[in-house]
């Protein structure tokens, strides 16, 4: 018989995840329904994106092949029955303080900060990039954590290097860019672009760095489908773009710039971006979401 939800004692609620106390060494990560948009958190969840960012993650914990976090899978017997699907069973780490961010092309903030300075988190990149372009080959460019509500920061390599010393830099750096690389290579396979994405790692009291969190999901990650792909304009990706284009266009009545929380999102909005985040989970992982556990699509 699977526990309830409430025998385990919650530890954390961010964005998107929440995570129980199973006992010392494990923990269960639970992906809910709720989407974030430019710092807040909306009123309106998207019905089944726990489950399919679970879905997502676990998919390319197997096909990556690298050292993770997964203790458990979708059908674990410790995950309670009312977030099947939507939850992990995952090891307890020491996670390290850094947003750790592969790009392969230029776009969102590392756009911004090559127009106005010519590199991204300190990295010289050559000059005549457009909105979209291929980056001669992929960087790391970390940012630091920051509180619910506030705006990650981008930092340069050596800023995190002082942070948490200049061995585990070093090893975040390569583990980065070697999963961002194995990504790119699975998502290519299938028709997708991987333009930049963000990893979290953490080590164990041994001292083994381990892939941590959620991996390469539509909410940490930045695709594109290839066959639309054409630099020197904004990309259609498969992630929350269309509820970022709703809430900033005329119909929402919204002012990013003001202290008032973003309206409530209207169905057909819901349905599309719900839409979008099943299409990306098919196209990358080749799989139907129906088949996934917790629910049918």
């Amino acid at each position: 018989m699977r526990p309830q939800l409430s025998e385990y004692p919650p530890i954390y609620s961010g964005k998107v995840r929440e995570l129980y106390a199973i006992d010392a060494q494990h923990m269960l990560l639970v992906a809910s329904d709720r989407i974030s948009a430019y710092d807040h958190i909306l009123t309106t969840p998207i019905p089944d994106k726990g489950r399919i960012l679970t879905a997502m993650s676990v998919f390319f914990f197997d096909e990556l092949r690298v050292p993770n976090h997964l203790a458990g899978g979708p059908d674990d017997d410790r995950i309670p029955a009312e977030v099947l699907g939507r939850a992990l069973v995952v090891k307890r780490l020491e996670m390290a303080p850094v947003e750790c961010v592969a790009r392969g092309y230029l776009a969102g903030s590392g756009l911004a900060e090559y127009r106005a300075t010519g590199t991204v988190c300190g990295i010289p990149l050559p000059a005549g990039l457009v909105d979209g372009s291929r980056l001669p080959q992929p960087i790391f460019t970390p940012a630091t954590k920051a509180a619910l509500g506030e705006h990650d920061e981008n930092v340069s390599y050596e800023q995190i290097a002082a942070t948490v010393g200049a061995g585990l830099a070093a090893r975040l750096r390569e583990a980065t860019l070697d999963v961002y690389s194995r990504g790119a290579e699975i998502a290519a396979a299938r028709g997708i672009l991987l333009a930049d994405t963000k990893f979290e790692f953490g080590t164990t009291p041994s001292g083994d760095l381990l892939l941590a969190d959620e991996v390469l999901t539509p909410d940490s990650s930045r695709y594109w489908d290839a066959a639309d792909y054409e630099p020197g304009r904004t990309q259609p990706s498969f992630d929350k773009q269309i509820v970022r284009n709703w809430l900033t266009g005329p119909e929402s009545g919204w002012d990013r710039t003001s202290d008032t929380p973003p309206p409530p999102l209207p169905a057909e909005v819901v349905d599309r971006t719900r839409a979008r985040y099943i299409e990306a989970y098919e196209r990358v992982s080749g799989l139907s979401f129906a088949d996934w556990p917790g629910g049918s699509a």
